[in-house]
């Protein structure tokens, strides 16, 4: 049973994002780069769970990541490494901290709008969860070619039942876990919004 435990992806996702809601909500300390990357190196396996649909999105929020695992360990909080990015006036550039912040949390919220759209339907499709998801969150910033090849991967989509058996949920625990992980990865987003807000740097680049 301990393996089963162990192997409880959902669960895992959801604890880790709780504990970064909850800086969020002290107010009293600035968001660490280490857990924040942490936690997001937890949510990996989902978009891997997702088939080949995702797999230009897995690969690319894997890396950035790993970007900001590597960054954590000179740069203590998310605060000092966007104001660092600014200094060096590289906060667009392919490969900055900052930038690779931004696609992360674009991963966090794509999953967030699936488990959303995913805990409103019924049926066993993930067809119209996950492209809605993607619709709203990825779309956006991706080109045709990209667009293209993930519209014709979503034929290949799981079901809701070989997801819940690849994540080792049954229905029940599943819905707790993702109700857990859409208030919790909602209050981070927000948080995360707000550092490039108050900078003026916007969000939709």
């Amino acid at each position: 049973m301990a393996n089963a435990e162990s192997d409880k992806t959902l669960r895992k996702i959801a604890e880790a994002l709780k504990e970064l809601a909850a800086t969020v909500n002290s107010q009293t300390a600035d968001m660490e780069v280490a857990p924040f990357s942490r936690a997001c190196s937890f949510v990996s396996p989902l978009f891997g769970c997702l088939g080949i649909a995702f797999k230009f999105e897995e690969m690319d929020y894997v890396a950035k990541v790993d970007d900001l695992a590597e960054a954590s360990k000179s740069i203590v909080t998310l605060n000092a490494m966007i104001d660092g990015d600014i200094e060096r006036n590289c906060v667009r550039k392919a490969g900055c901290h900052t930038r690779n912040l931004l696609r992360v949390k674009r991963g966090l919220d794509m999953i967030r709008v699936l488990f959303e759209k995913i805990l409103a339907t019924e049926g066993n499709s993930l067809r119209d969860p996950a492209s809605k998801a993607y619709a709203q969150v990825f779309a956006p910033h991706r080109g045709w070619a990209i667009r293209k090849a993930v519209a014709a991967g979503m034929y290949a989509l799981p079901t809701r039942a070989q997801l819940m058996k690849k994540l080792n949920e049954d229905e029940a625990s599943a819905r707790i876990q993702m109700q857990n992980y859409v208030a919790a990865s909602g209050t981070v987003i927000l948080y995360i919004d707000k550092l490039f807000l108050s900078r003026e740097l916007g969000t939709d680049w």
